[in-house]
C-alpha cells in the first residue's frame, strides 16, 4: 500500500532578519529554515529573546523599522511571500494566513466594538454583506465558546475577562478559515485552567478546519501536547529539531538537554530547580561561534569560531552542535 505523504504548506529557507541601529546591523534571525506539512502543527520553543515572535512577523511581513528582512525564502502553499508587494499581503494577513498575538489586550483596539473588528476582516476578505458578515463573526465567537455571542459582538475589549479577549482574538484569527495559523504565546499570562481550555480549543479547531499551525512557546509541557514536530531556537538560529516524541525522549544538543532537565517533575521533591547558567545573549553580543557556547558544558575548539550547521543525524531529527550527546 502507498502512503500519500501531505504536502508542505509552509517553508522556510535561509531566512534571515536584522535590526540596523546606531551600533551597527544585528541578525535576530539568522539563516533559519524549517517546514511544515498540512494538518500539522511545529512548536518553536526558546528563550525569551531567542527570536521566536521575530520569526512569526516575519512570516507575516509585519517587521517594523528598524527591523528588515534581508534574506531568504517564505514559501505559502509555494508561493514566496517575501516576493509580493504589500496589497497582494494584504489579502494573505487575515485570510489565507492568520496570527493570534501574544497579548490581546493590546492587539485589541480598545474603542472599537468586538464586532466592528471582527466585519473589517470578514468583509475584506469574503467579500460578503454586512449581515452575512455579522452572521458569520457571532458563529464563530459561539464557536470558540463565548457565552452570549450577539451581546459580545457589540462589547469593547474593556469589558472581558482575559480568557474571553484571547478567545475573542482566536475567532477574529479564524474567521475567514486560514490555511495557516501562528499563535504566539498565546496562552501567556493565562492562569491555568484557561490555559489548557485554550489549548484544547486551538486543537479541535485545527482539526475541524486541517489547518497548518506554527505554536510558539517557552513552555514545554506545552509544546508536548499540542505539536507534531519542535524547533528548539537559541541566538536567532535553529539548534535542533525533531518530532515531538523523539526530542523529548532523545535530545541531541545540550540546549535542549538542559530546557527539559530543568522543567519540575510531577512527584519529585527537589530542592531546587536545575537551571542553565546565564542568559540568552543579545544580537550584538552573540559570539563568532555556536550561540549556545558561553553556557555550555560540551564546548569543543570549533564552537567557538564556526557556527555548527543543522545537519540531520536520523530520520527527521536534524541537530546542529559539533559535540552532540
Amino acid at each position: 500500500m502507498i502512503q500519500t505523504v501531505e504536502p508542505n504548506v509552509v517553508e522556510v529557507k535561509n531566512l534571515e532578519t536584522s535590526f540596523k541601529l546606531k551600533s551597527g546591523t544585528y541578525k535576530a534571525v539568522d539563516k533559519l529554515s524549517y517546514e511544515i506539512k498540512k494538518s500539522q502543527t511545529l512548536g518553536i520553543v526558546g528563550e525569551s529573546g531567542c527570536g521566536k515572535s521575530v520569526t512569526s512577523f516575519s512570516l507575516m511581513r509585519l517587521i517594523q523599522t528598524p527591523g528588515k528582512v534581508t534574506g531568504g525564502e517564505i514559501l505559502l502553499n509555494g508561493r514566496d511571500l517575501l516576493k509580493m508587494s504589500e496589497t497582494e499581503m494584504e489579502e494573505i494577513r487575515g485570510g489565507e494566513m492568520s496570527m493570534i498575538f501574544q497579548e490581546p489586550m493590546t492587539a485589541l483596539n480598545p474603542v472599537l466594538t468586538v464586532g466592528f473588528q471582527m466585519d473589517e476582516q470578514i468583509l475584506k476578505h469574503l467579500k460578503c454583506s454586512k449581515k452575512e458578515s455579522k452572521e458569520r463573526a457571532v458563529e464563530m465567537l459561539q464557536l470558540v465558546g463565548i457565552p452570549s455571542p450577539e451581546v459580545r459582538y457589540n462589547s469593547f475589549s474593556h469589558q472581558l475577562s482575559g480568557g474571553m479577549r484571547q478567545r475573542v482574538m482566536i475567532a477574529m484569527a479564524l474567521s475567514c478559515h486560514p490555511s495557516f495559523l501562528i499563535a504566539d504565546e498565546p496562552t501567556t499570562a493565562l492562569d491555568v485552567t484557561i490555559q489548557a481550555q485554550i489549548l484544547e480549543l486551538i486543537q479541535d479547531l485545527q482539526e475541524k478546519f486541517k489547518m497548518t499551525v506554527q505554536f510558539i512557546t517557552h513552555d514545554l509541557g506545552v509544546i508536548s501536547e499540542i505539536s507534531d514536530h519542535v524547533l528548539i531556537m537559541y541566538g536567532g538560529q535553529a539548534c535542533e529539531q525533531a518530532k515531538t516524541t523523539e526530542l523529548f525522549l532523545n535530545p541531541r544538543h545540550p540546549y535542549t538537554a538542559a530546557l527539559i532537565a530543568s522543567r519540575p517533575k510531577f512527584g519529585d521533591r527537589v530542592v531546587r530547580l536545575k537551571t542553565i547558567e546565564g542568559s540568552v545573549p543579545s544580537p550584538h553580543e552573540l559570539p563568532a561561534g555556536c550561540p549556545f557556547v558561553n553556557r555550555c558544558s560540551r564546548a569543543i575548539e570549533p564552537c567557538l569560531n564556526f557556527k555548527p550547521p543543522l545537519l540531520e543525524i536520523n530520520h527527521e531529527h536534524k541537530v546542529a552542535c559539533f559535540n552532540p550527546l
